[in-house]
């Protein structure tokens, strides 16, 4: 298993819609294997195979304290169960350091293949839900700060462009 770089808000391969994995296989489950040891080492709960730059629709998951509860979610498709929103603060592992309330609907059903290529179905609401919406839209290249401001996502923009500048 290996690390991969994580790209960071405002790079624009983040933008990139990812497509669809066609035959679930052992170059599959390498990347899932080092999708986790990455999303753990980072540390974070979500992490989308768009964010390590490679643009096939594989997701990461796992919401548990003690990484118990590992989720593969393969070309995930999900719908809304429900209009209420809830908001919840959000952080991303491509946009470090930042937390903001985000509205998103609060039950989706998802449904996608796992590790093995095996078809699922799952509902979902709470915290699991919103990671969900959260890593599928990175799929569609579209990060957690498009549903801010303007003047909020250009501020993280400038402070994150300076970090990399000085990391540079």
């Amino acid at each position: 298993m290996a690390i991969l770089n994580i790209l960071e808000f405002p790079d624009p391969r983040l933008r990139t819609i990812a497509k669809p994995v066609d035959v679930v296989d052992d170059g599959i489950r390498q990347l899932i294997d080092d999708m986790f040891e990455t999303m753990y080492d980072a540390p974070g709960i979500g992490l989308a195979a768009t964010q390590v730059n490679v643009h096939k629709r594989v997701v990461v998951m796992d919401l548990s304290e003690d990484k118990s509860e590992p989720l593969v979610f393969i070309n995930p498709e999900f719908e809304y169960l429900t209009d209420e929103m809830g908001q919840y603060q959000e952080g991303c592992l491509s946009v470090p350091g930042f937390y903001e309330n985000v509205d998103r609907p609060q039950k989706v059903r998802i449904n996608a293949l796992d590790r093995d290529g095996r078809p699922f179905e799952l509902e979902a609401e709470g915290l699991l839900a919103v990671c969900i919406q959260h890593e599928c839209d990175h799929l569609n290249g579209k990060l957690f700060v498009d549903y801010l401001s303007n003047l909020k996502r250009d501020r993280i923009k400038k402070k994150l462009e300076k970090l990399h500048r000085q990391q540079a």
